[in-house]
């Protein structure tokens, strides 16, 4: 487990790579210098054969992010020009999750506040403790909310909860999250990191290029007509038949044992 400069830890574990917010003091609340490191965490991740599957989580048990550091409001976003500045990299650390590749899994324990709910938004799959705590509290604090982070609130539980979330302000518990389609699961927090884990080594040992397409066509079809990279789509799936894998994968049906795919 590698701790890094900004108070991120990274881990790899067989075919998982944990990307861990680690401010612990400020219940995992991501700072300037978190979010810078972000983009590299998972290009490395992204570039490494081994790692199958991404999961997001925070150190310990009270917080999974409670969002943005407060702490740091005057001085980097206390201007027109400050917030914008901000706002660059947070979207740039946002969009590396929501853009990676392979399989990307939210691990919620506690509170996942504000910005903490946007990242979890960014990945494929969330997972929550039974002790989680979900909210955007930007009417209490004056703040715009940018059309991108709206948007993925948006596509997972639709507009009538999605105004409801921002008008109120409030928290919600796990189970209420879990109604309104938010997180995919909920479970009590002492068995919480088993069962991700378990989740990811099952998605890790599927073929790559088929769940590679499959993540291409969904994000493809939740953009507009207009937006949409049909060629691409087409290109996923192609892959996936010309790949060695897929060979693999029919020896393996016909021999009546695991698979063994290498993503290529």
């Amino acid at each position: 487990m590698g701790k890094r400069p900004g108070k991120m830890t990274v881990a790899k574990e067989g075919v998982i790579g944990w990307m861990i917010f680690d401010n612990a003091a400020r219940l995992n609340a991501m700072n300037m210098a978190m979010l810078r490191e972000i983009p590299d965490i998972i290009a490395d991740f992204e570039s490494d054969d081994s790692i199958r599957v991404i999961v997001v989580r925070g150190v310990g048990e009270k917080a999974f992010s409670a969002g943005a550091d407060i702490s740091e409001f005057e001085e980097k976003r206390a201007s027109k020009e400050a917030v914008e500045a901000f706002d660059a990299v947070d979207e740039a650390a946002e969009r590396s999750v929501a853009d990676a590749g392979k399989p990307t899994v939210a691990m919620i324990n506690g509170y996942c506040i504000g910005g903490g709910t946007s990242f979890a938004l960014c990945c494929d799959l969330r997972i929550a403790a039974e002790n989680a705590r979900f909210g955007i509290p930007a009417a209490r604090l004056g703040l715009g909310y940018d059309y991108a982070g709206i948007k993925r609130l948006l596509a997972a539980v639709g507009p009538m909860a999605t105004k409801e979330i921002f008008y109120t302000a409030r928290q919600y518990t796990a189970e209420e999250a879990l109604a309104m389609g938010l997180v995919r699961s909920v479970l009590p927090l002492a068995e919480i990191e088993g069962y991700v884990r378990e989740l990811a080594e099952t998605i890790g040992r599927n073929a790559p290029l088929t769940l590679r397409a499959v993540k291409t066509n969904v994000n493809e079809a939740l953009k507009s007509e207009q937006e949409r990279d049909m060629a691409l789509c087409r290109q996923v799936v192609d892959d996936c038949f010309a790949s060695q894998d897929y060979i693999e994968g029919r020896r393996a049906f016909m021999e009546k044992r695991s698979p063994n795919f290498q993503g290529r």
